[in-house]
């Protein structure tokens, strides 16, 4: 199935990416320009600086389907038309690590980079492998998910909750309990938690309430498990699939999304920064000002926003509204490798070794330095 913003952005899923020529005269500093002045003004004088240095911009995007950041490569190329940008999608896990190689190896060719893997962006300041900039919009960003100083900041939060077909109507399983009910063994899909660390966040909030006994209940309902959260959400609806957690839902009609009212579920700050030897500094300052404005927070990005001066989604709470959900949670459990390895290692004995291939890059194209989705080495 073609993957779309509805299929990704857990927005639009529960209605609620990434990872020159100018002199350096041309190119921005750290802080927006021309203070003071609309956000329209500064992105277009963004935008002239961007086509002088060549137009061109490479992001990398933590996800897990080829297409799944093309709304946003569309929403940004018909604003700023003179634009070309190659956005490269892949598990953030993989992201990160391209990232430490071409640093490592002084060949960088990504420009901006917005992960799931939040324990990364400390490290990179720390080692010195981040731009400090702060885009436009950057005073209305709550300040629980931006860097004090600058380097990397929160651009929208997403989200995994409950997925069910929808012919389930009103006995579509709701809280963690309700997925240990008869009728749904041999009709349970997930993805693998030892392969996604968001996934496994929220098995480890359920094993933190409910025990490993559920774990084990869970597990005797024979789940099927895959790679990826959304081929487990494109699932749902199709075959004997009828229910998961931990994905943010499908554009096929034959699912919808619902978040539980007292079991524990997950939404992050999907992090973004510019990368010091970005090839493509002021596109890399056009791109994230843009996605921050609030213009493009209120029309283009389709989940909670970033800003504190943006509503949440139609029909939703304020992202740090939920009693049984912490969106600075992951970022916790992330920040403590050691910790988090450990309960891989041992949710792995119930679950099993990840099988398939990676559904984000399935015929092994990206290699080490990609600049777009087909794997053109930059």
């Amino acid at each position: 199935m073609k993957s779309t913003r509805s299929t990704w952005a857990l927005g639009v899923a529960l209605c609620v990416l990434v990872a020159g020529g100018a002199t350096a005269a041309a190119v921005p500093s750290s802080h927006p320009t021309q203070t003071g002045s609309s956000e329209e003004a500064q992105l277009q004088a963004l935008y002239q600086q961007a086509v002088t240095e060549g137009g061109r911009l490479v992001v990398y995007a933590g996800g897990d389907k080829p297409g799944q950041a093309d709304y946003l490569k569309k929403a940004f190329e018909e604003k700023f038309p003179k634009m070309k940008v190659g956005i490269v999608v892949d598990f953030s896990k993989n992201h990160d690590a391209r990232v430490d190689n071409q640093v490592a190896e002084r060949h960088v060719v990504a420009d901006v980079v917005h992960l799931q893997t939040l324990d990364d962006f400390p490290r990179w300041k720390k080692e010195g492998a981040l731009q400090k900039y702060k885009p436009v919009g950057w005073d209305k960003v709550y300040r629980q998910i931006k860097d004090k100083d600058g380097y990397y900041t929160g651009l929208f939060f997403f989200g995994f909750a409950n997925v069910t077909a929808t012919t389930l109507g009103s006995d579509a399983p709701v809280e963690a309990k309700d997925f240990l009910k008869p009728e749904f063994k041999n009709k349970l899909v997930f993805t693998y938690p030892n392969d996604d660390d968001a996934v496994l966040y929220y098995f480890k909030q359920l094993t933190d309430k409910y025990g490993f006994d559920y774990l084990k209940r869970l597990l005797a309902q024979n789940p099927k498990f895959v790679r990826g959260t959304q081929d487990s959400a494109d699932l749902v609806g199709t075959g004997n699939y009828v229910a998961n957690f931990g994905s943010a839902g499908s554009a096929s009609g034959h699912s919808r999304t619902s978040l539980p009212r007292k079991s524990p579920w997950v939404a992050w700050p999907q992090t973004g920064a510019i990368l010091k030897n970005a090839p493509h500094k002021a596109a890399a300052k056009l791109y994230l000002s843009w996605l921050l404005s609030k213009d493009a927070q209120e029309h283009a990005i389709g989940t909670w926003s970033a800003r504190t001066d943006v509503a949440p989604p139609a029909g939703r709470k304020s992202v740090f509204g939920y009693a049984n959900m912490n969106p600075l949670g992951l970022g916790e459990f992330m920040s403590d490798r050691a910790a988090l390895d450990r309960y891989k290692a041992r949710i792995g004995l119930y679950v099993g070794d990840v099988h398939g291939v990676n559904p984000s890059d399935p015929k092994n194209l990206l290699g080490l330095y990609p600049t777009d989705q087909n794997g053109t080495q930059g």
